[in-house]
């Protein structure tokens, strides 16, 4: 059993490479190098709202520290690539030559078909939300922006050259913690994924029949164009990053998420 895995170089992505390495059948990385995400606020933004537009970035990186710990790599082979490069010729090389019984991404840019076709067994996905609801972009912030944090998820299914539309194979959401914001709420669902990993794999390594459920809607996808600074107030200003707590004591709708599992 040989995973290769597409990923970007954030700390989230180290700690779910360590994740893979441990299940002793990560054969490889390929990985996006990109700059560090701390963007500065739109200069004509009012003073008051760039000050909250660094907060909410500060701690995102804060937490991303807590929860993932440093940037560490698996000692595994290596294929570091410009994001520009994602579908070239090289990359395609790379994949055929270690042909991995899963190919697994994880915030990388849009792979092409004929990359796609590189692997010939399984293909899947990580998406950062629960699909259909929260497809697309920035899927950890807008279930709190909506008032339903309990949808803080992600989604693990068949990679596919249209944004998250492939079936899904397995789902699960972040553990509602007492206190947690919105950037610890974002982390506590790659940690739950992170969990159920491993006997994901060994299903698949053992030749365990992996269940899959086609989407019956298209659902909602928020493309990264939606995002306004200006949302930041209701989070940080309205509610004092304190949506979780606001779930947990029964002051918002408590819908509850329908998901697919793999048996663990």
């Amino acid at each position: 059993m040989k995973i290769v895995f597409f990923t970007g170089n954030h700390r989230r992505h180290a700690f779910m490479a360590r994740t893979l390495a441990a299940t002793g059948h990560l054969a490889a990385i390929i990985r996006e190098e990109r700059a560090l995400f701390l963007p500065e606020p739109p200069e004509d933004l009012a003073p008051d709202l760039q000050a909250l537009y660094r907060t909410h970035f500060e701690r995102h990186i804060a937490s991303e520290e807590k929860f993932y710990g440093l940037a560490e790599w698996p000692d595994v082979p290596l294929m570091s690539i410009d994001p520009a490069d994602c579908n070239s010729k090289e990359v395609q090389a790379f994949i055929k030559k270690q042909a991995p019984d899963l190919l697994l991404s994880y915030g990388c840019h849009k792979l092409s078909d004929e990359t796609l076709a590189c692997a010939t067994s399984e293909r899947w996905n990580i998406h950062g939300g629960l699909s259909p609801w929260y497809k697309g972009a920035i899927t950890h912030f807008w279930p709190s922006y909506m008032l339903e944090p309990q949808m803080t998820g992600m989604t693990l299914h068949d990679l596919t050259n249209q944004l998250d539309a492939g079936a899904v194979v397995h789902q699960c959401v972040a553990e509602l913690v007492r206190g947690d914001g919105l950037h610890d709420l974002a982390c506590r669902a790659v940690l739950s994924l992170a969990a159920d990993l491993p006997a994901l794999v060994a299903r698949l390594a053992a030749g365990h029949e992996i269940a899959k459920k086609d989407h019956k809607t298209s659902g909602k996808l928020w493309p990264s164009g939606d995002w306004r600074p200006e949302h930041l107030r209701m989070v940080y200003e309205v509610y004092g990053d304190r949506i979780v707590d606001m779930y947990l004591d029964g002051k918002i709708e408590q819908r509850a998420p329908s998901l697919h599992r793999q048996p663990l």
